[in-house]
This record gives C-alpha cells, structure tokens and sequence, in this order.
C-alpha cells in the first residue's frame, strides 16, 4: 500500500498524527477474538429545544444540566452565558461578552462543578484564562492556567497549546498538558498544581516535537466513581485509565469497524515543512467528544456519528448513534443523571438505558 501523505497547516495546530502501529491495527481484526462485537443501536430525543429558543441563540458551544433542571449554555457566537428555566421557555443572560474578568470574551470550554459553580474558559488576549461563576454570574474566582503559554490554535475538535477540554468539580480542575511532558494536571480551585498525570505515549516522532505532542492530545476526565481518564483524539484510537494518585491502572485501544473506513484514511508520512512560517503538521481526528456517566462508564463519540461506550472494565460494551433530524456527532456529552445524557450540538437530551 502506497504510503499516504499528512497536510501542513499554517497558523493551525498540530492536530495529531497517526502512530506508525495504525497500519497494523487496520490490517488486523477489529474485534478481540472469541468475543461477538455489540451491534450499534439508534437513540431519538426525548427532549429537545423550542424553536424559539434556539433562534435566540447565535452558536450553542456548551449545554449542561444543574442540578435544578435548568440548562446552562455557552453560546460561542454571541460570547456569553445563559441559563434557560427548567421548562425550556425563558433565558437570561448571566455572564456577558467582554476581556474583563466577570465576562468572557473567545470562550472555548465551560465545565459545571458539584456545588451550583461552573467554570469557563476564554481567550481574551493571547493566552487562556479560567473564571469561576455562581449560578447568577457573580465572580468567585479566576486563574490563568498552569503550563508553558502558547498562542492558542483549534481546528475542528482539536486544540493545542490552549484549553479545549477541562473539567471542573467544584474544588478541582483537571487540563490537558501535554506541552509540561505529562497528558494531564489536576490543579485546586485557585489554579496551583496539584498532581500531573499521565505520560506521553510513544509515537515514533520524539525527534519532531510538533507531531510527537499532536499525537498526544486528547481529553482529560474524571470519573464520578474515582480516578481519570484520558482519551486520545489523534493517532491510533485509545485510551488509559488512571487511579486517584495518577498510576496508570489500563490502556485500551478504540476498535470498531465503524472506525475502519478512517484508518483506511490516514496519513502514514508527512511532507516536510518550515516552521518559521507557520507550517504545522496535520492529521484528522478520529474522536470528536467524550465523558463519563455517574457509573463510571466511559462514552467516546467518533468524528463519525458512532458513540462506543465502555464499562469499568474498559471493555467496549455498546455503540450508539444519536439520531435527531441526522445522525449526530456530539462536541459534548453531559449526564444530568445515570438515565440521561445531553448532547452539544442542539442540546438535545436522550434516554440511556443500561445494565
């Protein structure tokens, strides 16, 4: 097989590269032998939002439920925070658009915390900043992010040498951070490190920083019955799973044929590129979102319209479509409860079911 070549990106990031294994895994069976795979199975809403309010809404970026039913939305477009009744009928506005500290201004994440606080991430000037919010809006704290600072660059579902993933659990944070040598940190609420977890996966290009950190992103969770995961968005599919004091406790990799006609994609060599113009490697990712249930169940959804869901066990026990007007590829997951997850884009909420 001929070898197929990666693109340059000027002035984006380093979205990733494929581990010279991939030809490996495309060339072998998906499926761990003796075990049938789970057949995929389509979910339709059971809630969704008025009309109304979302004509009112310029780019939804975030929908998360609190704890009293309402939504809390990160609208990426108009640059602000809302929060919508638990009827779905009425909105207000809680945090508005600005660089000052109590506004936001480029918000690229927001994660809800245990205790009616969320957090958001934004980008006011050229590096990454996080606020804590009450559920009115008022300020309660504010941080610039540990790790080296970098000019933030997104494509797509990616991000590097900023915040595109972070979860917040009310006292603690948990970011990506593959530019300090490890794959997370778990900072306080005031933003000191606390631990840094994980480190970088082997990938055949430490000689070129660019692409070995690409094949390093990925998205930082934690996981409601203890420990973290980290699930690689670039590069061979996978993930590990982490105990409370950040040792590794498994590695899985993300296999299904749903997946098969993207490996058969990837690129396997990259041109050569001058930096100092801005030219970064480039790679597509395979994992668009991904989350923990309260059970401790580990959702992936593919940047195709497939979710893989794994049980404790890192063991691939369901694959999901989301199916609302079209298949759908969700930027997040959020579970209100153990029986309901909502889904960005849209903020449409399906009913789960499971052993």
């Amino acid at each position: 097989m001929p070898a197929r070549e990666g693109r340059t990106s000027q002035s984006r990031p380093y979205t990733g590269v494929v581990l010279r294994a991939v030809t490996f895994v495309m060339a072998t069976s998906l499926f761990t032998i003796g075990r049938s795979a789970p057949a995929s199975e389509t979910l339709t809403p059971s809630r969704s939002l008025p009309s109304s309010i979302l004509t009112s809404i310029d780019r939804i970026h975030t929908c998360v439920e609190t704890d009293s039913g309402e939504l809390l939305i990160l609208d990426a477009g108009a640059q602000t925070v809302s929060l919508l009744d638990p009827a779905r009928t009425t909105t207000r506005k809680i945090v508005a658009t600005g660089p000052e500290w109590g506004h936001v201004l480029r918000p690229n994440a927001l994660a809800l915390g245990r205790d009616r606080t969320f957090a958001v991430a934004d980008t006011p000037g050229p590096y990454d900043r996080v606020q804590i919010f009450s559920m009115t809006g008022r300020l309660l704290g504010q941080f610039f992010p540990p790790g080296a600072p970098g000019t933030r660059l997104s494509i797509g579902p990616l991000v590097i040498n900023g915040i595109g993933a972070m979860q917040f659990t009310g006292e603690r944070f948990l970011f990506t951070a593959p530019n300090t040598g490890a794959l997370m940190i778990e900072t306080d609420r005031d933003g000191r490190p606390i631990q840094s977890i994980g480190t970088l996966r082997l990938t055949g290009h430490e000689d070129d920083r660019p692409l070995h950190l690409a094949l390093n992103a990925g998205l930082p969770l934690v996981d409601p019955t203890g420990g973290f995961y980290f699930v690689f968005q670039t590069g061979a599919p996978m993930f590990q799973k982490y105990d409370a004091a950040g040792a590794l406790v498994f590695e899985r990799h993300v296999e299904g044929i749903e997946l098969d006609a993207t490996l058969r994609t990837f690129p396997t060599t990259w041109p050569k590129r001058d930096e100092s113009q801005g030219l970064l490697p480039y790679a597509p990712p395979t994992v668009s979102s991904a989350a923990v249930d309260p059970a401790g169940r580990l959702w992936i959804s593919l940047t195709v319209p497939y979710t893989y869901v794994y049980d404790r066990a890192g063991e691939k026990i369901r694959v999901v479509q989301f199916q609302a007007t079209r298949p759908l590829t969700p930027s997040q997951l959020h579970f209100p409860a153990p029986d309901r997850v909502v889904t960005t884009p849209g903020c449409y909420e399906f009913r789960i079911q499971l052993p």
